[in-house]
């Protein structure tokens, strides 16, 4: 039996983590994150760790090379990132706003850049991108990540559009609030579900996502933030 195999970037806490941890049921994942966290996690759910950063290109390309060198193939990516600079929207440096798009948008490109070509060989895979749900409703609280992460769901519907022909699919979860910080009661007033997400929640989004349950889904943006976002 062919074993499948994941790749999960900022994978060793929060959201991050809730995906290694769901996908880690069917799948060998390979764990990349810049903390020690990625070896404990990946020891955990009997992954690969992989040490280094999405913003450095010879790390991503160690990533996919791992993989690819054990296995043979990549069936699924897990795009997950830190989050960007915050603050005023005028007081934003050129440099914050260039760090933002290096973190969550160049980073999804080399990434996919490098494991698009092994897609194709396979004549299938699957992406999903975390972004966020402030993409519908933009905040001035996250400014760099309301635009920025804006972008990277245009390009994922443009790079499901241009391989779906090759049995290759792309979509982006939009978590809302996630158990991972302090619960803000106005916040929290504002969710329908009266909670905030637990980060397996959006895991088990991503792992069905990625999976050939949801094979004719692609090109998607799927919001996941217990109602709290009004429909556009």
């Amino acid at each position: 039996m062919t074993t499948k195999v994941a790749v999960v970037t900022a994978g060793s806490t929060g959201i991050g983590a809730g995906i290694v941890r769901v996908l880690a049921r069917d799948h060998h994942v390979f764990v990349m994150s810049r903390s020690d966290g990625a070896q404990r996690i990946a020891a955990e759910v009997g992954g690969t760790a992989v040490s280094g950063s999405v913003t450095d290109d010879a790390d991503l390309q160690r990533l996919v090379d791992t993989a690819v060198a054990r296995f043979g193939r990549i069936d699924a990516v897990a795009m997950n990132t830190g989050h960007p600079p915050r603050g005023d929207l005028l007081a934003l440096s050129r440099k914050d706003w260039a760090d933002g798009m290096d973190l969550m948008f160049h980073s999804l490109l080399r990434l996919m850049q490098l494991v698009t070509p092994v897609f194709l060989e396979q004549k299938s895979g699957a992406m999903v991108v975390v972004t966020t749900y402030a993409t519908r409703t933009p905040e001035l609280e996250m400014p760099v990540s309301s635009v920025v992460r804006c972008a990277v769901q245009a390009w994922v519907k443009l790079y499901a559009t241009r391989y779906a022909a090759d049995g290759i699919r792309a979509n982006s979860v939009l978590p809302g609030f996630v158990a991972t910080h302090p619960v803000d009661p106005v916040r929290l007033a504002s969710i329908p579900t009266g909670r905030y997400a637990d980060p397996q929640e959006i895991g088990n989004i991503v792992a069905f996502l990625l999976s050939d349950a949801a094979s004719f889904i692609t090109g998607q943006s799927i919001m996941a933030d217990g109602g709290m976002t009004p429909i556009p």
